[in-house]
């Protein structure tokens, strides 16, 4: 089971809830996750990306902060690609990305002050983390449809 707790799969599992019971995002997963044996150490880290939002589990693992911190920032990456010409992630450069970014009216739903504050959280500068972010999703492009 130990192999279960890394981060691709937290990462995979941290919406599981999320389209059936969007109100109570963050608190369902314990029940579904329960069910299927899920570790509890998973549980923690699928329920401290909502820290704020919808969940009063704090982050406290690096992992955890990272999946805090990226969770919205990879729907203004995908926002931002879905504006391109061809709606693809390879379009998207980093300089419009960080424009995007301070324009509020721009993907308005996405939480700005949790990215930085999962930033500082991380002692990471917000470009490097947007980047890299970036990096990622273009390399997954395929399996992301974008």
């Amino acid at each position: 089971m130990r192999t279960l707790c890394g981060g691709g799969n937290v990462g995979l599992l941290h919406d599981v809830d999320y389209d059936r019971y969007p109100k109570e995002h963050c608190k369902k997963c314990v029940e579904i996750l329960k069910q299927e044996d899920v570790p509890e150490e998973m549980i923690h880290s699928i329920q401290s990306h909502g820290y704020g939002i919808c969940s009063d589990i704090k982050p406290e693992k690096y992992m955890e902060k990272v999946l805090y911190t990226i969770d919205e920032l990879t729907g203004l990456i995908t926002a931002a690609a879905l504006m391109q010409p061809d709606k693809l992630l390879s379009e998207v450069k980093l300089s419009s990305l960080k424009k995007k970014f301070k324009s509020k009216g721009f993907a308005a739903g996405v939480n700005r002050d949790l990215i930085t504050k999962g930033a500082e959280e991380l002692g990471l500068e917000l470009d490097y983390i947007m980047e890299q972010t970036l990096i990622a999703m273009q390399e997954a492009h395929e399996s992301l449809g974008l």
